[in-house]
Parts: C-alpha cells; sequence; structure tokens
C-alpha cells in the first residue's frame, strides 16, 4: 500500500497525518505500530486523519502509537489548525474532536493557538474505578506516596506537582498509565512550578510513552496550577523544546498557543510481510 501523508511535530509531540478528504486510507492495528516503529520506520507518537465534516472545516481522528484509538491531542490540533489555514487561506478554521467544535488561527508571530474544551475533575468522567474516592488522589507506587490532581480535557489525565528525572519518569510513567483505579489508562504528568508564570513539565503519555510535548497534559496542567493558586493566568508551560502559553478563558474553555514545524510531504510505502 502506497499513500501520501505528512509528518508535522509541535514541539518535538509528532505526528503522520494522513488527509483522507480525497482519499480513503484506514490503517489496522498492526500497520500503526509497524509505521510508528522509530527504529526501522516512520516513527511518530500519534496517527492524525483528516476527514471532511458536514458543519467544520475538518473532522480529526487520532490513534496513538500502540495502535490505539486516541481521544484528544492538542498539538496535533494545532499542526492540523495550521495546515487547514494555509489551505483555506481564511483567518480561522473549525474542525471537530469526537463531540467538541474547536477553532484554531495563526499568531502575527506565526505561533498557532486552538481552542480546547472545559476539563472537568468529576471521578466519574475521568474515569477512575470505585476504589477512588477523593481528587486529589493519593498513589503509592513503588513505596513513593504522590498525590495527583485527576482531570479530563477530551481525554484523561493526573498531574503530580513534583520534580522528576526522565530516568524515574520512565521508570514509573508506564505503572501509573496502567494502574488499577484508571480503566481506560491514564496521561502521567510531573510538573516543576518555576514561578507563577513559568511551569517545567515531564509527560508520559497514554499509549506514545515518554513524549516530548503534549498540548492535552500543559492544558490540564495550567488549569490545576490556577485552580490551587500556584500559578498566575495565563501561564507558560514548558517542554524540552519550548514552550505553550495557556490562557483558560472566562468559560473554562482552554487557549492554547505555541509553535508548530513546517508540514513535511511524504510517500508512505507500507509493504506487508
Amino acid at each position: 500500500m502506497n499513500f501520501k501523508a505528512f509528518k508535522m511535530d509541535g514541539l518535538g509531540n509528532d505526528f503522520l497525518i494522513i488527509d483522507n478528504r480525497n482519499q480513503k486510507i484506514s490503517l489496522n492495528y498492526d500497520q500503526i505500530l509497524k509505521l510508528s516503529n522509530r527504529k526501522n520506520n516512520i516513527g511518530f507518537d500519534q496517527l492524525i486523519y483528516i476527514e471532511n465534516s458536514d458543519n467544520a472545516d475538518a473532522e480529526l481522528k487520532y490513534f496513538n502509537s500502540d495502535g490505539k484509538r486516541a481521544d484528544a491531542c492538542g498539538n496535533g490540533n494545532r499542526c492540523v489548525a495550521d495546515i487547514l489555514i494555509k489551505e483555506k487561506k481564511k483567518d480561522k478554521v473549525t474542525f471537530k474532536v469526537g463531540t467538541f467544535l474547536h477553532y484554531g488561527k495563526i499568531n502575527p508571530d506565526n505561533l498557532v493557538s486552538v481552542l480546547m474544551p472545559k476539563p472537568t475533575n468529576k471521578l466519574s468522567e475521568i474515569p477512575v474505578s470505585n476504589d477512588v474516592k477523593n481528587n486529589p488522589l493519593k498513589l503509592k507506587v513503588k513505596e513513593n506516596l504522590f498525590e495527583g490532581h485527576l482531570l479530563n480535557i477530551g481525554n484523561p489525565h493526573i498531574i503530580f506537582f513534583k520534580k522528576i528525572s526522565d530516568s524515574d519518569l520512565i521508570d514509573i510513567g508506564p505503572i501509573i498509565e496502567h494502574h488499577k483505579y484508571f480503566p481506560d489508562r491514564i496521561n502521567v504528568t510531573f510538573a516543576d512550578i518555576q514561578d507563577k508564570k513559568n511551569i517545567k513539565v515531564n509527560v508520559w503519555e497514554r499509549g506514545a510513552g515518554k513524549t516530548l510535548a503534549c498540548g492535552t497534559a500543559a492544558c490540564a496542567t495550567a488549569f490545576v496550577a490556577a485552580q490551587t493558586s500556584k500559578s498566575e493566568n495565563p501561564v507558560n508551560i514548558h517542554f524540552q523544546k519550548g514552550h505553550l502559553k495557556i490562557e483558560i478563558q472566562p468559560n473554562k474553555s482552554i487557549l492554547m498557543t505555541g509553535p508548530v514545524s513546517e508540514p513535511q510531504k511524504i510517500e508512505v510505502n507500507l509493504n506487508e510481510d
């Protein structure tokens, strides 16, 4: 199978983007796993399908590099917004992800903004198992006790306000992701408060592992930090390759702004073994 696609990233969080508005490509679980392998193939954190929509400029569908469906992706939204705005020559575009209608725009400084949905911290909507009664949640991992804030912003997150090394994150990230408390698994963020305007984060993404950046994690971290008076609004969320500006709106939706790479057109050759 051969098809055209884009490779693109936001702060190193990278995507294989398939425009399905004029073609119909549907990769199965094994094909996604094969293409996402960085050692001997394209490699990516998430796969994005751009589909036609009756009530928006496009509809997006996400899959993680582990081949499983993903509910949301902030940096992926910004990358696709950049593609659609330049293609349609519009100031603003709209696109659906699940039931939420996002909008995206390119700012005068070429940074791309997208509007993300209002988060919820209701335990039933994270979701969590019946064993979890409190939010924040005290979680014991490898004899260490952590306090994590639970939030859903289209996908589930747990935020720990604690500095962590990359090696420790790689060690305990998958344990937390697959913990029995989280039936749908969970995204894991460790946040290190620098000051009221800046937070450094280290993220273990559900279905993708340790990634260089995660837009929904940035939004979730900023929301919890503001709610608990740890930061101001807006706040800069810092990753290894740069930062995202996160601004909570009066209605609690979240505006996320940051850079994206130029889309690279590629030809994908998927030779079946």
